[in-house]
């Protein structure tokens, strides 16, 4: 009898200047088969490192979202599993041997992973990012990414399962990095509810900061992560607040971001 073909895995990551996570996390997934790295226009040394670690580094000319993009990188997969992971994500020894059990005798199509977040050095286990499950291991052919152009998602028909050992995330370096972000996602999020027909006024972009602090503090415990806990409370407070008043901005603009600048 002729001995059961070992199922293969591909891991893909998107990049853009990614040269402080890359090569810790391409160390992390080096159990793989293959490592994509989709990269969308470095300026630093992403591709270099990943070139080095053995990925296969393609690169594209325009950023079309992180949705799109991720779509983009799936489909340079070979491989009869995949892996989606974030540069700014580490898979954890324990996680890597899990992975492989369960392609060794899968009992799903695709499977979620818990992911613990780290910010300034704390494991973040309340303020609603843990456990976080993220649908990132699936087979190829059975599953895409949602062309949303911030906060994507894995879209299945298959039956997903759960994995016990939990994805490491590092998110932010700083609260500066946090900001930074809060600021980025904002825009693209506006934009994107803008497209899609969303209307605001002053005083639903108010409330949906006001009620974005009472979730993540409160209801989902932020205040049991101590000082992080109240950082990440306020962050998600402006990040929604300034979602609707940017919604607000294009509003006014006919839908044309910065035309006030």
């Amino acid at each position: 009898m002729a001995e059961a073909t070992r199922p293969t895995l591909s891991v893909i990551i998107i990049t853009l200047n990614e040269s402080r996570h890359i090569g810790a996390c391409l160390d992390s997934v080096a159990f793989a088969d293959e490592v994509i790295v989709l990269d969308s226009g470095s300026t630093d040394d992403t591709c270099e490192i990943a070139r080095a670690r053995g990925a296969r580094v393609h690169t594209t000319a325009d950023w079309p979202g992180f949705g799109p993009q991720k779509n983009r990188a799936l489909d340079l997969a070979t491989c009869d599993w995949v892996l989606s992971v974030d540069a700014d994500e580490r898979v954890p020894a324990e996680l890597a041997d899990e992975i492989r059990r369960t392609l060794a005798a899968p009992t799903h199509q695709a499977y979620r992973v818990p992911r613990l977040s780290e910010f300034e050095g704390r494991p973040m286990r309340h303020t609603g990012w843990w456990p976080d499950h993220v649908l990132r291991l699936f087979r190829r052919g059975t599953a895409r990414f949602t062309d949303a152009a911030v906060h994507e998602q894995v879209r299945t028909e298959a039956a997903v399962g759960v994995l016990r050992q939990h994805l490491l995330h590092y998110p932010y370096a700083s609260i500066e990095a946090l900001l930074a972000k809060v600021n980025r996602y904002s825009s693209d999020a506006a934009l994107m509810m803008y497209r899609r027909g969303r209307r605001t006024t002053p005083l639903g972009a108010l409330g949906h900061g006001l009620w974005t602090f009472i979730r993540i503090y409160l209801i989902r415990r932020g205040f049991l992560d101590g000082r992080q806990g109240l950082i990440v409370a306020c962050a998600g407070a402006s990040g929604s607040f300034f979602r609707y008043a940017k919604l607000m901005a294009l509003q006014r603009n006919g839908g044309q971001p910065g035309a006030e600048r």
